[in-house]
């Protein structure tokens, strides 16, 4: 999983920037503009946050793990979806892919929705572990 998380998040840590470039030398029609900034608006925060979760440590219990994991595949999903189909919008893309956008940016509020409950559930773990007061 974590593998997956860190390749993904450079996937869209490059598109961001790459799209960034071509926004600013390439792009000339303003629409195709703001398609693309909104799109890496979102596309590098969420790159980092994968990278951050790629790189935490693993959780002993089963249901931390499995938040952790569905939390990251949701974001992941969500913000490739999200962003990639506002940059092939801004580069010309058949404007029926809009249809995707709104399915990435809900699989970007699932995963940060299952990133909460993931530190819920370790607040949790934590506080089962605290010896019992005299």
């Amino acid at each position: 999983m974590r593998r997956w998380l860190i390749v993904v998040a450079g996937l869209n840590g490059l598109a961001a920037v790459t799209a960034g470039a071509a926004a600013q030398h390439l792009w000339v029609d303003e629409p195709a503009r703001a398609l693309a900034d909104t799109a890496i608006r979102y596309g590098l925060p969420h790159a980092a946050a994968l990278l951050a979760l790629g790189a935490l440590p693993t959780s002993t219990r089963r249901l931390a793990r499995g938040l952790l994991a569905i939390a990251g595949t949701s974001l992941a999903l969500g913000v490739t979806l999200f962003a990639g189909s506002l940059y092939a919008l801004a580069a010309g893309a058949p404007p029926e892919l809009t249809y995707v956008v709104p399915a990435g940016g809900s699989l970007m509020i699932l995963g940060w929705g299952l990133l909460l409950a993931y530190g819920v559930a370790l607040g949790r773990d934590a506080s089962a572990e605290k010896p019992a007061r005299q």
